[in-house]
């Protein structure tokens, strides 16, 4: 059985008319075990936000330290002021704290309910269970997530969303999770999920959001780690060498370059082929050789990469995060974003003889696997970058 890990995503919607969001999201990774706190302050705007982002800082450092999680919960209920007009802590919050396995804790103070995915479908936990810490009641959920679950949490924009517009009492809970049967699937990941039932949240407000509104998501996945060989080595006498290091340990290939492609397939055997289909006009066409999984051009297609991670860690970017279009850079970016959890590139720097008198060098193909490869960690990749 593959090693299983866990991936995390977000998204976020801002009461119409202010520029900061009054719910904040933390994670943290550490060792064996991901942390992720979602809190979300009383009203909106700039006090929402900081006392949203203290409270999710605070107990999101202290429970990845390893700080026993019901005196974290304590101690942030104790911490926080509460409302005098209204009698209200200032913040309420959902805290998960899993390993790799997904086994761990989940505890929610005054957020909509979590709701879990598994086995193909939505569904409460059924040994959810309050407990009274400081006169508050805290719900506690054992983790015992299996490979392809989903957990959702939420702050009450989504449950709020559509009041006195399209719906009269905002979303209910039930229907939410219809709308998550019918739309999430088990290969879909933990970023694409909670951008999707934002982006329906976000419709039923109009586009004008009346309550802040915040999504997030961890799955339980395999391992997949992808290889991205791009460019050639300095040293032509190690093409083989190089080869070879790039076949090995990989669930999935990629190769980016014509150069790159003809040294991989001079040195497997393997005959490379070129498509003339232009899915998009912008894109150069792809190729293929037998054992990679997708061979692109070049630099203009990692342009067209780089462009797309910059919009996919956007929380607050609602287009779609898989791509349907044929073309290199969507298929790059459908495995590199939502495929893989360890991305290893295998970067060559010799000069192309092609990119001569082009507005090309080593230099900007450089900077834009180190552009890409950040924004993948951003993701909650592990990235590794070998420079030959």
């Amino acid at each position: 059985m593959k090693e299983l890990c866990i991936e995390y995503g977000f998204t976020s919607l801002n009461h119409v008319g202010e520029e900061l969001c009054g719910d904040n999201v933390e994670m943290c990774v550490r060792g064996d075990y991901t942390t992720l706190v979602l809190a979300d302050g009383l009203g909106s705007g700039v006090k929402a936000n900081i006392l949203a982002t203290l409270t999710s800082k605070i107990l999101c450092t202290m429970v990845a330290n390893e700080a026993d999680i019901e005196e974290c919960v304590e101690t942030i209920i104790q911490t926080l002021p509460v409302c005098k007009e209204r009698q209200l802590a200032y913040s309420t919050f959902s805290v998960i704290h899993v390993d790799k396995n997904g086994r761990g804790h989940l505890f929610e103070f005054d957020n909509p309910e979590a709701i879990w995915y598994h086995n193909g479908h939505t569904q409460n936990f059924p040994n959810r269970q309050p407990h009274l810490i400081c006169g508050k009641e805290v719900f506690h959920t054992e983790l015992e997530l299996s490979a392809g679950d989903m957990v959702f949490v939420m702050s009450d924009g989504t449950i709020h969303a559509g009041i006195g517009q399209i719906l009269n009492f905002g979303w209910q809970r039930k229907e939410i999770m219809e709308h998550l049967d019918n739309n999430v699937n088990d290969h879909m990941s933990a970023r694409a999920a909670a951008c999707l039932l934002a982006s329906a949240c976000n419709d039923l407000y109009l586009d004008r959001p009346g309550d802040d509104t915040t999504v997030a998501a961890i799955r339980v996945r395999p391992r997949m780690e992808v290889h991205i060989m791009v460019g050639p080595p300095v040293d032509k006498d190690k093409d083989q060498y190089y080869v070879e290091r790039f076949m090995q340990g990989a669930d999935k290939r990629i190769v980016c370059g014509g150069t790159s492609s003809q040294i991989v397939a001079r040195c497997t055997g393997k005959q490379l082929k070129t498509s003339f289909d232009f899915p998009d006009r912008d894109v150069p066409p792809i190729g293929f050789i037998d054992g990679i999984d997708l061979t692109t051009e070049g630099v203009i297609t990692l342009r067209r990469l780089l462009t797309l991670s910059e919009k996919y860690v956007s929380t607050k970017d609602l287009t779609p995060k898989t791509y349907s279009k044929k073309d290199g850079g969507s298929l790059l970016a459908n495995i590199i974003f939502e495929e893989a959890t360890h991305v290893v590139f295998f970067v060559g720097q010799n000069v192309n003889a092609a990119h001569q008198g082009l507005d090309i060098d080593i230099t900007m193909k450089l900077k834009l696997v180190e552009h890409i490869a950040e924004n993948l960690r951003r993701m909650g990749k592990e990235v590794t970058v070998n420079y030959d």
